[in-house]
């Protein structure tokens, strides 16, 4: 967990190690979804409805659903995109169905058309109107009424075990093209529709990884090449808010260039990532008890 600098830890990391990180966030992300699979349809919920009081005009109240989205935005400000990277429900999903259709890919030896990276960088903007559109349509008073499409509410009613039913026909359909798109593209929602995520890429943020590039090795980009969502981990590289802090650029810099919050050199250590892990998961539970209150 050195600090940036430090030339004793410049070796490449070891596929052993690399296979064991990989190991731990997998855990934690199994973890997460069994504990706390709400917390990201809460913390939308909370964007719904402050949408809708200031659309109504009626004073803004803290209720269990905007202490959620405060506290998820505060802990991303100040440890990165955690939440989307290892405890997201929607983003779990989005990994085990992409792990799965890869396998899939290699067994059949067929493989299904993929996204440009170009095409990738452009349609990460459509989340954003999607934001914008449920803002708007929360804000007009509208949102409510259209119950029974939101692929969300029926992803929250699964995971509570809970069937959603006929009124929700269609709501199904839009999570069954987003699961298919999941089996295409890594990260296939956060990174083109999620309405939270676009939330999370405006904040600033102050956990965040980010490389040195004058210490890269020439025409290297294992960062990029590596990262889910196709960011190049540059400071000013306006894309960073896209980054979600999945450490998956720290593991694989065959120079161990990579920093976190610009000072720990290896901001993906198994303690860290443990601890990041642990105050979350505090913090859900402490939301949960606000809802039970």
């Amino acid at each position: 967990m050195g600090i940036v600098g430090n030339k004793s830890e410049t070796k490449p990391m070891s596929r052993g190690q690399r296979i064991t990180r990989r190991r731990l966030r997998a855990g934690v992300q199994a973890v997460f979804f069994l504990l706390a699979p709400s917390v990201y349809t809460a913390a939308f919920a909370g964007v719904k409805e402050l949408a809708s009081a200031i659309g109504a005009g009626e004073p803004l109240a803290l209720s269990s659903f905007t202490a959620a989205l405060l506290a998820v935005c505060a802990y991303t400000v100040v440890f990165g995109r955690f939440f989307c990277g290892y405890a997201c429900a929607f983003g779990t999903l989005g990994d085990a169905v992409y792990a799965l259709s890869q396998q899939l890919q290699r067994r059949l030896g067929r493989r299904l058309p993929r996204i440009p990276d170009a095409a990738a960088r452009r349609m990460q903007r459509i989340k954003y109107f999607v934001l914008a559109a449920i803002v708007a349509l929360c804000a007009a008073g509208v949102y409510a009424g259209l119950s029974g499409w939101s692929p969300w509410d029926v992803f929250s009613m699964l995971t509570a075990l809970r069937w959603a039913g006929a009124p929700y026909a269609l709501g199904f359909v839009l999570l069954g093209l987003i699961v298919a798109g999941m089996a295409v593209k890594e990260r296939f929602f956060c990174q083109f529709l999620c309405p939270m995520g676009a939330v999370f890429a405006l904040l600033p943020v102050l956990g965040r990884y980010t490389r040195r590039r004058e210490n890269c090795l020439p025409r290297c980009a294992a960062c990029a090449a590596s990262c889910p969502v196709g960011v190049e981990t540059d400071e000013d590289n306006a894309r960073m808010g896209e980054c979600i802090c999945c450490g998956a650029c720290s593991d694989i810099c065959p120079r161990r260039n990579i920093s976190y919050g610009g000072r720990l050199r290896d901001g993906n250590a198994p303690l860290l990532v443990l601890l990041r892990a642990g105050i979350l998961l505090a913090l859900c539970a402490a939301l949960a008890l606000v809802r039970v209150l």
